[in-house]
C-alpha cells in the first residue's frame, strides 16, 4: 500500500521523496544566476589581470631601464672613489625609492650566482638565485642579455624583467611578487561576490512568490496524481479557474488519457487475471544486461525430426506443442528456466533461481531430464492406445496411417553439462530475449547427440556428476561411466556418464551395469578381446556400440582409452 506524507518543501510517497518542480526551478535559476554572475566577474577579472600584467611589464621595463642607467653612473663613481659598498648602497636606495609594493624586489646577481644587491621593503632575503633561472639569463647573453622571467624565492613566486649590466658584470632583475600583485584583484572579486549573493537572496525571495503563483496548478495536478497512485484508481484532475497555459493543457491531456486508459483497463480486466493485470501495471522496465553464473544446462532434442516433419507436414506444430506443453511445465516445476526453443530442441538452465530452489541444480536437471523422457513415453503410449482402437475397428492401419503412427512415436535424447556461462538478456529494447552463452551450452548439445550412439536416455558430464555428489550426497542417483570421448571440434577427451535414478535401478539392471563397468576397464586398458566377450554378455543397448568397436579385437595405434567422434 502506498502512503503519502506531506512535508514543508516536499511530499513523500511510499518513502520516496517528491520535490515540487517550482522548488527545483527556483534552485536551478539561483545556481545559474550565481554561477553566471561569478563566472562573468571572474572572466572580467582575468581579462583585467592580463591587462594589468601588460602594464606591469611596461612599468618594470621602465624601472629597470632607470636603474640600469643609475647603476652605470654609480659604477663610474665607484671607479673614481673605489667605494663599492657605497655605490651598491646608493643603487639599493634608488631601487627602494622606485618600488611601491612591500615585496617588490630588485636583485643584482653575477653569472656565477653571487648576489651583489638585494633590495626589497619587506620581502624575503635573496640568499641565492634559482639555478634554472640564472641559466636562462646566461643563455640570453648571446642575444640581448635581457627578457622576462618567472623565478621562485622560498615560498614566493616572482615575475619580472632582467638585463645584463656589463660594467657590474651582473644581471639586474626588477620583479613583483604574484600574490601581492593580484591581492587587490582578489579583494575586489570577494566584495563583488558578496554583493551578488545578497542580491540573489533578495531576488530569490521575490521569485519564490512570483514563480509559486505562476506554477500553482502544477501542485494541483501533482496532488491529484499522487492521490490516484495511493488509491490505485485513475480519476480526473480538477482544473477549475486554471489559467490558459501549457500547464493547464497538460492537465487536460492527462484527463483525456486517464479516461482512455480507464476504459482499456476495464476491458483488460475482463479478459485476463487480476495478478497479470497488476504485474503489467506495476513493472517499469526490463534491462539488457547479464552476468557470469554457474549453471547446469539441459539440452533436449527429438530424434528423427526430419523424417517426422516430412510425414506430418504442418501438423508437426500440433505434435511439438503437445510435447512442449508438458515438457516446459516439468522444467519449470524443477526450478528450470527456458533458454530457447528451436524447432525440435529445448535449451533449459538450472541454477538461475537458487534463492527459491529446493534442491541442487544439477540434481534438478537430472530429475527433469527423466520427466521429459516420461512425457515422451506417455505420448507414445497414448498413440499406441489410439492405434489399437483403430485396429479393433478397422482391422489394421493403412500405409499412410502407419507412417503417421510411426512419426508420432517420438523419442528424445537429453544432454546435461554445466559451469560458468553468460546468462542474461540480449537483443535490443525493440526486441530482446533471455539466453545463455558458453562452451558448456554447446557441450550439452553434443552430449545429447551421443544418446543416439550409446542408446541411453540421458548423458551428463563430469561437472554434473561432481555437483550432485558434493552438494547432494543422498541424491538417489547412480552415475555410470559410459566412455571417454573426444567430441568433434575438441582436442581433449572427457568422461561421460549415464545418471540413473534409484527408482529405475532394478536387480537385473544393476547386474548388467556391474558387468559393463568391468568390460569398460578392459576396454580402456586395451584388452579388447576380453572386453568384447564381456560386452556380448550384457543385455543393454549401450553395449552394442562397444561390441562393434571391439569386434576387430585390434586396438588402435597409440590407444589411450579415448574415442574420437567423427561427427557431432
Amino acid at each position: 500500500m502506498k502512503r503519502t506524507v506531506k512535508g514543508f518543501l516536499f511530499k513523500s510517497v511510499n518513502r520516496t521523496r517528491v520535490v515540487p518542480v517550482r522548488l527545483k526551478i527556483i534552485i536551478i535559476f539561483i545556481l545559474f544566476i550565481v554561477l553566471s554572475n561569478l563566472s562573468t566577474n571572474f572572466i572580467n577579472m582575468m581579462y583585467n589581470r592580463n591587462h594589468q600584467m601588460k602594464l606591469m611589464k611596461i612599468i618594470l621595463a621602465k624601472d629597470l631601464k632607470d636603474l640600469h642607467v643609475y647603476s652605470n653612473t654609480r659604477y663610474e663613481i665607484f671607479t673614481f672613489n673605489n667605494d663599492k659598498d657605497g655605490a651598491l648602497h646608493n643603487i639599493k636606495n634608488k631601487a627602494l625609492y622606485e618600488m611601491k609594493n612591500r615585496k617588490a624586489a630588485f636583485i643584482a646577481v653575477t653569472p656565477e650566482g653571487e648576489i651583489l644587491l638585494d633590495a626589497s621593503h619587506e620581502g624575503p632575503v635573496w640568499e641565492s638565485f634559482a639555478p634554472e633561472a640564472l641559466q636562462k639569463m646566461k643563455e640570453s647573453m648571446e642575444d640581448e642579455g635581457q627578457g622576462f622571467l618567472s623565478v621562485k624565492n622560498g615560498d614566493y613566486d616572482y615575475f619580472g624583467i632582467y638585463k645584463y649590466n656589463s660594467k657590474w658584470d651582473a644581471f639586474l632583475f626588477r620583479a613583483e611578487e604574484y600574490g601581492e600583485f593580484y591581492e587587490e584583484s582578489w579583494a575586489t572579486i570577494e566584495v563583488i561576490s558578496i554583493i551578488i549573493l545578497i542580491s540573489t537572496v533578495v531576488l530569490t525571495i521575490l521569485g519564490v512568490f512570483v514563480i509559486g503563483y505562476i506554477l500553482r496548478f502544477i501542485g494541483v495536478i501533482t496532488n491529484a496524481i499522487m492521490d490516484m497512485v495511493k488509491n490505485q484508481q485513475l480519476e480526473l484532475i480538477p482544473l477549475k479557474n486554471a489559467p490558459n497555459d501549457d500547464i493547464t493543457y497538460m492537465g487536460m491531456a492527462f484527463n483525456s488519457l486517464s479516461s482512455t486508459i480507464e476504459t482499456l483497463l476495464q476491458i483488460f480486466k475482463r479478459f485476463t487475471n487480476k495478478d497479470i493485470a497488476y504485474k503489467a501495471y506495476t513493472e517499469k522496465v526490463v534491462r539488457l544486461e547479464g552476468a557470469q553464473k554457474d549453471l547446469t544446462i539441459l539440452f533436449s532434442d527429438i530424434k528423427g525430426f526430419t523424417t517426422i516433419t516430412e510425414t506430418l507436414g504442418t501438423d508437426i506444430i500440433k505434435l511439438i506443442n503437445m510435447h512442449y506443453d508438458r515438457a516446459i511445465r516439468e522444467i519449470i516445476r524443477y526450478d528450470g528456466t527456458i533458454g530457447s526453443i528451436i524447432g525440435d530442441a529445448i535449451l533449459a538452465m538450472f541454477g538461475t533461481m537458487d534463492e527459491v530452489a529446493t534442491q541442487n541444480k544439477s540434481l534438478s536437471a537430472i530429475v527433469a531430464a527423466y520427466e521429459l523422457q516420461a512425457i515422451a513415453e506417455s505420448l507414445r503410449l497414448e498413440m499406441t492406445k489410439k492405434k489399437e482402437a483403430i485396429v479393433r475397428v478397422k482391422g489394421g492401419l493403412s500405409r499412410e496411417e502407419e507412417q503417421v503412427y510411426n512419426a508420432l512415436m517420438i523419442e528424445i535424447g537429453v544432454g546435461l553439462d554445466g559451469g560458468d556461462v553468460f546468462y542474461g538478456n540480449i537483443g535490443s529494447y525493440v526486441r530482446m530475449t533471455n539466453t545463455v552463452i558458453g562452451d558448456n551450452v554447446n557441450a550439452a548439445s553434443r552430449l545429447e547427440g551421443l544418446t543416439r550412439i550409446y542408446k541411453v536416455p540421458v548423458i551428463c558430464s563430469e561437472y554434473v556428476k561432481k555437483d550432485v555428489q558434493v552438494n547432494s550426497p543422498d541424491s538417489g542417483v547412480t552415475f555410470i561411466e559410459i566412455d571417454t570421448v573426444q567430441v568433434k571440434g575438441k582436442t581433449v577427451g572427457k568422461k561421460i556418464y549415464w545418471p540413473i535414478l534409484d527408482q529405475y535401478m532394478t536387480g537385473a539392471l544393476k547386474k548388467d551395469l556391474n558387468r559393463f563397468t568391468r568390460a569398460l576397464k578392459l576396454y580402456y586398458t586395451g584388452k579388447w578381446a576380453s572386453a568384447h566377450r564381456e560386452f556380448k554378455q550384457i543385455n543393454l543397448p549401450i553395449a552394442q556400440e562397444f561390441i562393434n568397436r571391439t569386434a576387430a579385437k585390434t586396438v588402435p595405434k597409440n590407444w589411450k582409452g579415448i574415442w574420437a567422434m567423427k561427427s557431432k
